[in-house]
């Protein structure tokens, strides 16, 4: 755990999208700088936490990666309450999964009224052939340009714009939030529990791409 002196200032971020767009990958990639070629399902909330600097300040970035399947949405939900910073990730392979990212803003602003929250759109799995590709460039900074937040096409596999995003992200927090609160040491705990039936016949694998 980084003690209280380690940093200037703590900010919350989340990310937010459908199950298997590559979230926990992009987050592995950022915090460690690695990329597997198979992760366990992300199972409730999990995190990370990574210091970088940003005009000469520390800044602790405690990244939540947040599971996309319908099931855990009540537990998702309750974290936007808390976020200072959000990414929506959707997968370039995959249309539904990004045609999902009104729905996901919809729930964002329905339990998160009395925050305010930055958000980004990330279009990620951008290395994969061009021939898989089914949501361009063009659409999703359309979207983004819609609801007036920044777009980047990030892979987890390359790292290609993987820490773009997140300073991006971080660096327009900072600037609307000059005196963020950071006495406060992020608590370290853990919801990712599998259920009994995970547990007893192993949890289960996800091909994951960038």
């Amino acid at each position: 755990m980084a003690r209280r002196e380690h940093y200037d200032h703590l900010i919350k971020l989340l990310l937010i999208g459908d199950s298997g767009v590559g979230k926990s990958s992009l987050l592995l990639r950022f915090s460690d700088s690695v990329f597997e070629t198979s992760y366990i399902t992300t199972l409730g909330i999990d995190f990370k936490n990574r210091v970088i600097e940003l005009d000469g300040k520390k800044i602790m970035l405690q990244i939540w990666d947040t599971a996309g399947q319908e099931r855990f949405r009540t537990i998702t939900t309750a974290y936007y309450r808390g976020a200072m910073g959000i990414l929506l990730v959707y997968d370039v392979t995959n249309e539904s999964s990004f045609n999902n990212i009104r729905s996901w803003i919809s729930s964002i602003e329905q339990h998160s009224k009395d925050n305010i929250i930055n958000k980004i759109l990330v279009g990620n799995k951008a290395d994969m052939d061009e021939r898989k590709r089914v949501v361009p460039f063009s659409k999703g900074k359309a979207l983004a340009n819609e609801y007036g937040i920044k777009f980047f096409e990030t892979s987890a596999k390359t790292s290609q714009n993987v820490n773009e995003a997140f300073f991006s992200i971080a660096r327009d927090i900072k600037q609307r939030l000059p005196d963020i609160d950071s006495t406060k040491t992020p608590t370290r705990f853990r919801i990712n529990k599998q259920d009994k039936a995970t547990s007893k016949h192993g949890a289960q694998k996800s091909a994951c791409c960038g």
